[in-house]
């Protein structure tokens, strides 16, 4: 017993020496002070393996004890991970995993989406910026840790899965259905775009993983020998990633010894991060530096994907198109732990070229334009049957995607009323179905399909739109 005491103590003292905000030489009173705290740690140890009649293991207690004092900053972006947990956040930014494509943090043990990664199940399915987890096919999230969390969500290719959601911004539940999928982890893709005669080429970034640096030398050097005349960069719904990658894509942008963001420590000193040849990890085209940018963001723009989007505005490298970011400003760092654990805390504030901290506020857009709101629904459900007088889930999105398509519903919350059987009554005319003002399978598949090929017609993107617009006038 009093080995383990000793062993919590050891790590009350890593990881409170870690939290340390502020360095200062220690007094004897100080010394004194948490001597008496670390001792009340192991009375509390004891007591609890001693008289609690709930059954415990040491191995809980300790992982317990650091989650408490990772849970006392009240930061969502600091916490500890089991050994379990740390395999599987390591994963997140790894070339492929099987899941549903979603960047979650844990908030006072709430499950917050980040932001769903572009094309994967859970953008597909509708999932949002800022939802909060609810249930899982469902179980309650309640009390889970985020290993519990990832166990439920993941599992075996083409399975499917029920999400149940809290949407702040709406003040109601939603529930989401999304199949399981494999998700490769090729962060970026490019092609060229044609307008008023003139190449422009188009590179979305949905993460800065590993492989992003390497991803976007090939990319650019491919659309580069299109002799394109400008560059739109999209990094909406990308949740950010590695510093090193995004760095990568800055220096390859921005003259050598450039500042392209500040990290302040905490104690509020500063220090400049600047892009050398030294540092650069490819031998980026120089053409890149003087190429005419647009970048699009979007609410879950969040991270890394804030870095780049600060530094080309500040450095008036880029104009910004689309709606304000997320806004986190801070860096987060992982220490292994000795028992296979790891501790991710936030040790830097990160600034832009400015010395601004958007944390909270976000980046605005130079332009604000705002996506069609068809681009944020969920997808309409694939099976069902459903009539007048009937309560769900799956009749809410149908009555959401109808009334953005311009049909006249007085209810979008899932109670099929005459207005919405009188909606699908026309759209089933309009679309040459037998269904009559039902809602049967092959409604639903033409709904789901008409949803599919719209969002894949860039005709539809209003933000990408307006920034083909806006690279036209500049250049005439």
């Amino acid at each position: 017993m009093r080995k383990w005491w000793l062993y919590l103590c050891m790590v009350f003292v890593l990881c409170v020496g870690t939290f340390a905000f502020v360095k200062y030489q220690k007094t004897d009173a100080v010394v004194k002070e948490e001597r008496g705290v670390l001792k009340s740690v192991g009375e509390a140890y004891e007591l609890i393996r001693k008289e609690s009649v709930h059954e415990t293991t040491e191995k809980q207690l300790v992982e317990g004890a650091i989650n408490g004092m990772a849970g006392a900053l009240k930061d969502p972006y600091s916490t500890y991970y089991t050994k379990e947990e740390a395999k599987l956040h390591r994963e997140q930014l790894s070339d492929e995993r099987v899941g549903i494509g979603a960047e979650i943090t844990v908030s006072q043990g709430r499950f917050i989406i980040v932001s769903p990664v572009k094309d994967s199940p859970a953008e597909k399915a509708g999932l949002k910026p800022y939802d909060e987890i609810v249930q899982v096919n469902g179980e309650r999230t309640d009390g889970k840790t985020l290993t519990e969390l990832l166990a439920l969500i993941r599992g075996e290719a083409g399975t499917n899965l029920k999400m149940t959601v809290y949407r702040p911004s709406e003040d109601r539940h939603v529930e989401l259905n999304m199949t399981r999928a494999a998700i490769t982890q090729t962060s970026v893709k490019s092609k060229i775009l044609v307008s008023d005669n003139k190449k422009i080429g188009y590179i979305s970034m949905t993460v800065f993983g590993e492989k992003t640096a390497e991803e976007w030398y090939k990319n650019t050097n491919e659309i580069l020998k299109q002799q394109i005349s400008a560059l739109i960069i999209d990094v909406r719904s990308n949740p950010g990633g590695y510093l090193k990658s995004v760095e990568q894509v800055i220096g390859s942008l921005v003259q050598p010894n450039t500042t392209y963001a500040y990290m302040e420590n905490a104690v509020g000193n500063q220090q400049p991060l600047q892009v050398t040849k030294k540092r650069m990890a490819f031998n980026y085209d120089e053409r890149l530096k003087t190429l005419p940018i647009v970048l699009l963001q979007d609410e879950g723009s969040a991270s890394a994907s804030e870095v780049l989007s600060a530094a080309l505005k500040d450095l008036n490298r880029a104009s910004i198109i689309g709606v304000k970011s997320f806004g986190k400003g801070t860096v987060q760092e992982t220490w292994p732990l000795s028992n296979g654990g790891e501790l991710k805390l936030s040790t830097h504030k990160w600034l832009t070229p400015k010395r601004e901290w958007i944390h909270g506020k976000g980046i605005k857009a130079t332009l604000e334009v705002e996506q069609n709101p068809l681009f944020h629904m969920k997808f309409p459900p694939m099976t069902g049957n459903f009539k007048e007088g009937d309560f769900s889930e799956s009749i809410q999105s149908v009555q959401e995607v109808l009334k953005a398509q311009g049909f006249s519903i007085s209810r979008v919350d899932g109670y099929f009323d005459r207005t919405t059987a009188k909606a699908v009554e026309e759209y089933s005319k309009k679309h040459m179905l037998t269904n009559g003002n039902k809602m049967d399978e092959k409604f639903l598949f033409a709904l789901h399909e008409e949803m599919v090929k719209f969002r894949e017609n860039q005709e539809n993107d209003m933000q990408l739109q307006m920034a083909i617009g806006y690279i036209n006038h500049q250049l005439k």
